[in-house]
């Protein structure tokens, strides 16, 4: 059974380095995972991705070649679909422009040397929205990208913002997706909400522990509220870590905020279940999927490890033992993602 990843991630040096300063003025928390305590997948006896250390993953996320492939090979990958897990919009002025378009062409260069093992999704400068959006049409067109990523929000404010209509209206032209991926909260939320406690722990709450979760969840309500998917009716969107608590409160938003409210011409939830795919992002635990993919179904499900920041242990035994179709199992596999990215 084909196998593919689309959660996968690597690390481009430039924006790194450009957009440092910007991110530790936005979070400085972030230094301090890994502070106190390293992770170690290694003394987890059980069979499933673990997080591994920023150091090491940032080793690995640099890698987009023989390695990464190497890795794949041995837990049974077939494909991933590569993105940036760096935050672009954070660099102030044009500088953000050309830094993408240059990082964007060195993604698509490592997908053409390894076609059948690599695929890629944009990342944009999303403070120039008119920029990014023909960045996003050339990354599609030109370099055979099949979408974007962005991490975090977008800027200053929400995706449904008016701002960043350039950049919904050009991925809804184009037909290709956009994976709303977690990060940092807003910076108010954080102080008030996640932090107070040992450096470290503050740390975690307030990423992949509990806080950008929860920002990214926010993304996509708020595109729905908005109304955006009405006026869009070509956008899709990926959401990851199994909807970012989001399908578990679809039947709550149906009933509290009924289309009397919204004046939408939909549910929320009949707009969630048209709009947007989920993946595990690593999570690979069986209540989760069960929930899920009773809620949305074996087709809005596409398979993902969030490589490298978790490990790729077990990722292919636990799709091959899911107690579902082997129809389902092909589909949550590779069939969804083939058929969302024209892969």
């Amino acid at each position: 059974m084909k196998i593919i990843c689309i959660e996968e991630h690597a690390v481009d040096a430039d924006i790194a380095e450009a957009a440092k300063m910007w991110q530790l003025s936005e979070a400085s928390y972030m230094a301090s995972w890994g502070s106190r305590v390293e992770d170690k997948p290694g003394e987890f006896h059980d069979d499933r991705p673990h997080l591994v250390s920023p150091k090491a993953a940032m080793v690995q996320a640099s890698d987009i070649g023989s390695g990464r492939i190497d890795a794949m090979d041995a837990n049974g990958i077939d494909i991933q679909v590569l993105s940036y897990s760096n935050s672009t919009q954070l660099i102030p002025g044009p500088h953000a422009v050309d830094l993408a378009r240059a990082a964007n062409d060195r993604l698509a260069e490592a997908v053409r040397k390894n076609p059948t093992r690599l695929g890629g999704m944009a990342t944009l400068p999303w403070q120039q929205p008119q920029a990014s959006a023909k960045e996003l049409e050339r990354a599609v067109k030109e370099m055979q990208l099949h979408g974007a990523l962005l991490v975090g929000r977008p800027g200053e404010g929400f995706l449904d913002d008016a701002l960043y209509e350039p950049i919904l209206a050009k991925l809804n032209e184009l037909k290709v997706p956009l994976y709303v991926h977690p990060g940092v909260p807003v910076p108010e939320v954080q102080r008030h909400y996640y932090d107070g406690f040992d450096l470290e722990v503050s740390a975690r709450l307030s990423m992949f522990g509990w806080g950008w979760h929860n920002e990214a969840g926010i993304q996509i309500i708020r595109l729905i509220l908005s109304g955006k998917f009405d006026k869009y009716p070509n956008l899709r969107v990926i959401s990851g870590h199994w909807g970012e608590m989001v399908p578990f409160y679809l039947q709550r938003m149906d009933d509290t905020i009924p289309r009397e409210a919204t004046k939408l011409t939909r549910t929320i939830s009949e707009t969630y279940k048209t709009h947007v795919f989920v993946t595990p992002s690593g999570m690979l635990n069986f209540p989760h999927f069960e929930f899920v993919s009773k809620v949305l179904g074996s087709d809005r499900i596409i398979y993902a490890v969030d490589y490298p920041y978790l490990t790729l242990t077990g990722a292919r035994r636990f799709l091959e033992n899911l107690p579902i179709s082997q129809e389902d199992k092909e589909k949550i596999a590779h069939l969804n993602a083939e058929n969302l990215f024209l892969l």
